[in-house]
């Protein structure tokens, strides 16, 4: 993380009276490091890969394991989570510890980086994703193109190269400034058209939203929602704090990976700054904004449907047999991969859902999905 006074030092190069041209230009060396291959060792990667904003900021490349976990830039490597969507990562707090006790906030679905910046700084370095040997391998990479020479020198003094360590602060400051635009958050979904009354709800959308806000129906909004206050503008549908909901392992990921059958992810008790044993096999809980369209779900990619998901929270609220099968499989759920630390009381709220609450649920989730995305949902 940047120094305090590094971080005023930077800051200071915004202030002139030309500030509003230095933040134009901040956003777009940002955006051009965003999209830009040559930060990656082969030259065959950048954030847009694995967040690509034609596909709901989600890795959308095809693979022997459908998308549930990234190829690296050495055409090999594959990691154990999947690449959760960036849009509308700009909304997330800094992590952070509650007054209560509950962890929140912060990106990867273990919270381990506090904020865009330190987000913007792990892939180009992780030897699975993006993997530069060095910061100064990256810096040299750069170096390469006289826009960014300018640019950084422009943005962050003359002697911003003279540091790499100054330099790859800058990069990651840049990026995080191009994922604080509304090109990442736009809220045009129909939701949002709907609370600004510029579109009609149907009937199975209408049935959705109800149960969706209902804390007598489900408990979606449990974790799913920010504001306390129903149908409020930009809602995130996500409060951001910590829960395991007992998600089974992605078999077909670990066999590949060849990951010896003692490992299990725990999820945020793996952040450097977390050591309470009662955040084992917890994650974060991520927005429902474009969830139609950034398949498959969870922290490790394991269910392919949206349908799948809602089935698995119903089977810890139903007695009927049926709903202890998952449709993807047609065998009764595995195990979760750990088992202590489930949400049981949140997770075991509401009542069983039938079929066409399901299915209402469903539809009112399509809805979250911002314009540009509509034509990709599944009819």
């Amino acid at each position: 993380m940047l120094s305090s006074l590094f971080t005023t030092a930077l800051c200071a190069f915004l202030l002139p009276a030309n500030a509003t041209e230095q933040h134009e230009l901040q956003i777009e060396v940002g955006k051009q490091l965003y999209f830009d291959r040559n930060l990656s060792k082969n030259r065959t990667q950048s954030c847009a890969t694995c967040h690509a904003p034609e596909h709901g900021f989600v890795d959308a490349r095809g693979s022997k394991l459908k998308g549930a976990v990234s190829l690296g830039d050495d055409g090999l490597s594959f990691g154990d989570r999947s690449a959760p969507t960036a849009s509308y990562a700009n909304q997330i707090p800094d992590f952070h510890l509650r007054q209560d006790g509950q962890y929140v906030g912060g990106q990867f679905w273990d919270g381990r980086e506090t904020d865009l910046k330190g987000q913007a700084g792990g892939p180009p370095l992780n030897p699975i994703e993006m993997g530069m040997p060095d910061i100064s391998s990256i810096i040299s990479r750069l170096q390469e193109n006289p826009f960014y020479i300018n640019s950084f020198k422009t943005l962050y003094g003359d002697d911003i190269f003279n540091k790499p360590g100054n330099a790859y602060q800058a990069l990651t400051i840049s990026i995080a400034t191009f994922e604080q635009t509304d090109f990442f958050s736009p809220f045009d979904s129909k939701y949002d058209l709907y609370l600004k009354g510029k579109y009609e709800l149907t009937e199975k959308e209408d049935l959705g939203m109800t149960l969706f806000f209902s804390e007598q129906f489900t408990n979606c909004n449990q974790c799913h929602q920010l504001s306390k206050r129903q149908t409020s503008p930009k809602e995130v549908f996500s409060d951001y704090t910590y829960h395991n909901i007992g998600v089974p392992v992605n078999t077909a990921v670990r066999e590949h990976n060849k990951t010896p059958n003692k490992y299990v992810d725990q999820g945020l008790f793996n952040h450097p700054e977390v050591d309470n044993p009662d955040t084992i096999g917890k994650f974060k809980v991520p927005t429902l904004r474009n969830i139609a369209v950034t398949a498959p779900y969870m922290h490790n990619g394991v269910f392919k449907e949206l349908k799948t998901v809602i089935d698995f929270y119903n089977k810890y609220n139903s007695k009927n047999k049926k709903r202890q099968i998952s449709p993807e499989t047609n065998l009764p759920w595995a195990e979760p991969e750990i088992e202590q630390n489930i949400s049981l009381k949140e997770l075991e709220s509401g009542p069983a859902l039938d079929d066409k609450r399901i299915s209402a649920l469903v539809a009112f989730l399509k809805i979250l999905t911002d314009q540009r995305y509509e034509h990709m949902i599944q009819p």
